[in-house]
């Protein structure tokens, strides 16, 4: 018996110890976390933008993990920036973990990504993008009539021509699209 047996307490598995690794940052804005990403992946952090758990909901519907042990190189990376959050917190259990925005549906020759609320979807055959739905922002009629009946390769990028929290969804939802059906 280890010695963690003898006292009550056990090593936490490598899970645990996975979560227990990162953090996640609370924010305001929508806009604040375009801006915490883009300050944070260009310093070559890595991190994910993801969608907060319930214990921790305020501000908006996105947060941004992290690695824990790079939170003073991260605050002070969003200082720079001009962005700070409202609150970091540690990954201590599966309840606080942060949710994976992607859900993935295979039609056959169609895929289809949802990230929150806004779903893209693709014929899979020439990567024709074939359908923009969701959200209720007044930029989705815009950014789906300029990307249905384009290739993935040859449309702009959501982000290019949507400003609102929809155009940020659909432009997760782009990259994640262009992962899965990378040539």
């Amino acid at each position: 018996m280890g010695l963690g047996g003898l006292f009550g307490k056990t090593a936490p598995g490598p899970r645990a110890r996975k979560r227990a690794d990162r953090g996640i940052l609370v924010f305001d804005t929508t806009s604040e976390v375009i801006r915490a990403e883009k300050a944070l992946k260009d310093s070559g952090r890595e991190i994910r933008v993801m969608g907060p758990p319930p214990e921790i909901r305020r501000g908006c519907d996105l947060v941004v993990e992290f690695p824990l042990m790079e939170k003073l190189d991260v605050l002070r990376i969003l200082g720079e920036a001009g962005v700070s959050p409202l609150e970091i917190v540690p990954v201590t259990g599966p309840l606080l973990a942060p949710v994976n925005l992607f859900q993935v549906k295979d039609f056959g020759d169609y895929l289809m990504v949802r990230a929150a609320n806004m779903k893209l979807t693709v014929d899979k055959r020439d990567r024709t993008i074939v359908n923009v739905s969701g959200g209720g922002c007044p930029d989705v009629p815009y950014i789906a009539a300029r990307l249905i009946g384009r290739t993935l390769d040859d449309g702009p990028a959501p982000r290019e021509i949507g400003h609102t929290l929809c155009g940020y969804a659909l432009e997760l939802a782009y990259e994640e699209m262009l992962r899965l059906c990378s040539p």
